[in-house]
């Protein structure tokens, strides 16, 4: 679950900076900055979870998760729309996280 929310504040710092490169005239700077700030939180966390799980098993997570989130971010917070095959995709990362969630 750790690994999962980590991945989530990451997809909160993807979507800062993407909130910061559609500001004119690069006025996003501090959407940038905080996103920095995020990402260097979530690798002390990143290094807590690896002291538990192996490289693969964390790598998988954090994949999936990610693509997921930021998918939903994107659709949600940034009315961007998907393809079918997109769809089609982010339905089989679901089901690759609830098998990985059973295995871990």
């Amino acid at each position: 679950m750790i690994g999962i929310g980590l991945s989530l504040i990451t997809a909160l710092a993807d979507g800062l900076i993407k909130h910061a490169a559609l500001q004119e005239r690069f006025s996003g700077w501090t959407w940038l900055l905080t996103a920095a700030f995020l990402y260097g939180l979530t690798a002390f966390g990143w290094f807590f979870v690896l002291r538990k799980f192996k490289l693969s098993t964390a790598g998988t997570l954090y994949a999936v998760s990610i693509a997921v989130f930021l998918a939903l971010l994107g659709i949600f917070y940034f009315k961007e729309h998907l393809a079918p095959m997109e769809i089609f995709g982010i339905i089989l990362a679901l089901v690759a996280l609830i098998i990985l969630g059973r295995f871990a």
